[in-house]
Parts: C-alpha cells; structure tokens; sequence
C-alpha cells in the first residue's frame, strides 16, 4: 500500500499537512460525487502533533471555531455540512467497552472523518483505519509517516503526494 514520508519543520506546517488531507478528500468527494468515510488512526507520543494535525484537518473542512483536545470528553465533534468530523482521544480510557456505552460504531458512517489519538485502547472496538499517521520529534522537527491501510487511503495519499511534489 501507499506510504509517503514528511519533515515538518513547525506546527504551521503540520496545520497545513491536516488542511491539505481535508483538501484532497474535499476534492475527491467533488470528483466522485459520493460521499464516504475516512478513519485515520493518530500515533505519537504526548506532544507529538496529534492534535495539531487534526486541527489543520478540521479548519481546512471549514469550521472557523476553537478546535480543542478531547483529552477529558473522549471525542470532540464538528458539524460541516456534508460532513461530520470526530475527533477522539482515547488516551485517558479505561476500559475499551466505554466506547459501546457511547454507541462508537455510529461514528463510523458514511459522510463521517474519524482522527483518533491512541486507537490501541479501542482495540477490537474500532472500525479499520483507512490511514494510520506515526508522529516523532527528531532534533526541532516533527516526522510525519503516513500509511494508507485500504484502497480509500491509498487514494488519498496519492493526491496528497501531488500536493507535496
């Protein structure tokens, strides 16, 4: 499957790099004239960008507003006509069948984007990740590596490569 690999030299490029993923997936949804979902599985230490990305994601589908961790709410939703964006942070879970108590699989629909931080605690719960994102530090920078885990992912990397080239 599709892999690709980028340098980030500061949180305004991270932003971008979530602004230009909502840009594809805007773009693709204009080409194909369907609606789908996107389930991306966020990986990194605390601090990593995690959230920063999101952010950039979620702004680039056009909400104006604050876009704040879900560290103590689990998941932060966002209304953008057509779509529906969920953020989670299953960081502080304790128990992966809370997520059924919150009626999880709904999240996951078509005209729905899924970012979820820490996806391993929801194991077993989760719909499979469409692209699963590893966020470092090395030296100043962030290291982004992007993996598409399905052909929906693999489609979207390939317009965001175009982006990036």
């Amino acid at each position: 499957m599709k892999h690709l690999e980028y340098r980030l030299a500061d949180e305004a490029a991270t932003v971008a790099l979530g602004e230009n993923l909502a840009k594809v997936l805007q773009w693709q949804t204009e080409q194909q004239q369907a609606q789908q979902s996107l389930v991306v599985f966020l990986n990194g230490d605390l601090g990593a960008g995690k959230t920063t990305l999101t952010r950039g994601f979620v702004r680039g589908m056009g909400h104006n507003g604050n876009v704040k961790s879900p560290t103590y709410t689990l998941v932060e939703p966002y209304e953008l006509p057509p779509w529906r964006v969920y953020h989670f942070d299953l960081y502080r879970l304790s128990d992966p069948e809370e997520l059924e108590y919150m009626g999880i699989r709904d999240y996951f629909s078509d005209n729905c984007c899924c970012f979820i931080e820490w996806p391993e605690k929801g194991a077993g719960l989760l719909a499979n990740a469409d692209i699963i994102i590893n966020m470092v530090y090395q030296d100043e920078h962030r290291i982004i590596d992007l993996r598409a885990c399905s052909i929906r992912g693999k489609d979207v990397l390939q317009q965001l490569e175009q982006i990036y080239c």
